[in-house]
């Protein structure tokens, strides 16, 4: 059965100001994840 897409947590990134939902890959680490892509990590400043 799949799951429903509908209630993933999100956040917004401080560098493009755009929301970012959850991802399978950031299942054990959500609480630390701040930006949406490589791309915002590179441009923080």
């Amino acid at each position: 059965m799949a799951h429903s897409k509908l209630n993933l947590p999100t956040k917004i990134c401080p560098v493009c100001n755009r929301p970012f939902q959850w991802r399978k890959k950031w299942e054990r680490n959500w609480e630390s994840v701040v930006y949406c892509s490589k791309r915002c990590r590179g441009n923080k400043s």
